[in-house]
């Protein structure tokens, strides 16, 4: 199980094409020595849903499914240390999304970057405005705010390009949480600056859209092939070549030593032959890489393995997700009708009634209020190291009203003058909280 008390990180990979050298160097490597980190809950998801916006082909979705799995495990991803599953395994994930959609305005979804991009090529062809726009890759912010919120993460590691999404996930928690009492917790976008981006076999970056790719886990005999396809300039052996530009040492750089990159700059500097430095390069990369490569083939060998690695991933999501879209469903009235809530309390409660909010500040210390509807603060809590200490003191605001005010003075401010007041609301949320609980 996660602990409440370590910060909850999640990162998604979608389910589309072959891993590549790049993938490994920007996202994989990076994010497994990270997965390491006693600190922090990791939960890393397959992201096979909004595969489905990209790819009609599903075979190639299987197929990339199992690949990408085999790549995070065989790469050192540790299932037992943090929360691996695929997102068609968690239900609970589409219940969610649907339940985001009606909180969230459409012009928040009209200024995504994706649909923008869509929208600006149409109307530059001269097409209609929605030609090939589908509801999927319209409304797929709140699929991914959905992926977020389910799982309370406190940080999502992102490129800067992705941080529109954080911030939508974050509108979308807000707009719930105001209607319906404080159930999300608000993400932090983790924007990663420094992402190495290799470049492929023609100088460009690597990536499956230039086909200039080097498969992560391909044979040693396809790689070192590939990696003789890697253009360089036409200086002979003996004429001195620059590092600057290369292609073939960017990438030999992001597998080496700094003593190992040293020593391939002064070999480029005494004239090494292009062949001699290919074979480094080979060499290197096959160093790290032939290790993991049986493991892996081990996995696409036996995808039945990888599948029960997967499920035992969900089980352990669903142990929270489950209670929690419970939570969220008798929040928003779908719930049992003898529940005894009614049509007047509820809307009084979702107008009038006092309520807690709950946040986290830049100190990483979490903090909670209590406004009224006009969004005066009557109550203000001190910080406290862990969302679970700040939820379970408001728990008891709510249980025991203001009986327990004295007890937890020493984490709360309120004005004194105020107290009798203060105590007549706690005593109204108790009577709410009680008739709510039946």
């Amino acid at each position: 199980m996660t602990s409440p008390h370590r910060t909850r990180v999640l990162t998604g990979i979608t389910t589309t094409g072959t891993p590549h050298l790049g993938n490994y160097v920007g996202a994989i490597r990076p994010t497994v020595q990270a997965s390491r980190d006693t600190h922090t809950d990791g939960f890393y998801f397959l992201a096979d849903y909004h595969a489905l916006i990209k790819c009609d082909e599903p075979a190639r979705i299987q197929r990339s499914t199992l690949e990408i799995a085999a790549s995070w495990i065989a790469s050192g991803l540790d299932p037992d240390k943090v929360t691996f599953y695929r997102q068609s395994d968690i239900p609970e994930i589409p219940e969610l999304t649907w339940l985001l959609t009606c909180v969230t305005g459409k012009g928040v979804l009209n200024r995504a970057h994706a649909y923008k991009a869509a929208v600006d090529k149409n109307n530059a062809a001269g097409h209609d405005t929605d030609a090939d726009v589908t509801a999927g890759l319209f409304m797929y912010p709140v699929l991914m705010g959905a992926d977020i919120l389910m799982f309370k993460a406190h940080k999502v590691p992102v490129g800067r390009d992705q941080i529109q999404h954080i911030e939508m996930a974050r509108d979308m928690a807000s707009s719930f949480n105001h209607l319906y009492g404080e159930h999300f917790v608000l993400p932090e976008a983790v924007v990663e600056e420094s992402v190495a981006l290799l470049p492929g076999l023609d100088g460009r970056k690597m990536s499956k859209s230039y086909d200039n790719t080097i498969p992560l886990f391909a044979p040693a005999a396809q790689m070192r092939k590939q990696i003789a396809g890697i253009v360089t300039d036409s200086k002979a052996p003996g004429e001195p070549k620059a590092t600057e530009g290369s292609a073939l040492f960017q990438i030999y750089q992001a597998f080496a030593s700094a003593e190992e990159t040293a020593a391939m700059a002064r070999a480029y500097a005494e004239g090494i032959g292009w062949g001699d430095a290919k074979q480094m390069l080979f060499e290197r990369i096959d160093r790290e890489i032939a290790p993991m490569r049986e493991h892996y083939q081990s996995l696409i060998d036996h995808p039945a393995q990888m599948d029960k690695i997967l499920l035992a991933g969900a089980d352990k999501a669903r142990q929270l997700a489950t209670p929690f879209i419970r939570e969220l469903r008798h929040a928003v009235g779908l719930r049992a009708l003898s529940s005894g809530v009614t049509t007047s309390v509820a809307k009084e409660s979702k107008t009038s009634m006092p309520s807690f909010k709950q946040y986290r500040e830049k100190d990483g210390q979490f903090y909670f209020k209590l406004v009224d509807a006009k969004g005066q603060i009557l109550l203000q809590s001190l910080g406290f190291a862990s969302p679970k200490e700040a939820g379970q003191t408001i728990a008891r605001l709510q249980s025991e009203g203001p009986s327990v005010l004295a007890e937890l003075k020493s984490v709360l401010h309120f004005d004194p003058l105020n107290a009798e007041t203060l105590s007549e609301i706690l005593l109204i949320l108790k009577a709410h909280n009680e008739a709510n609980q039946k």
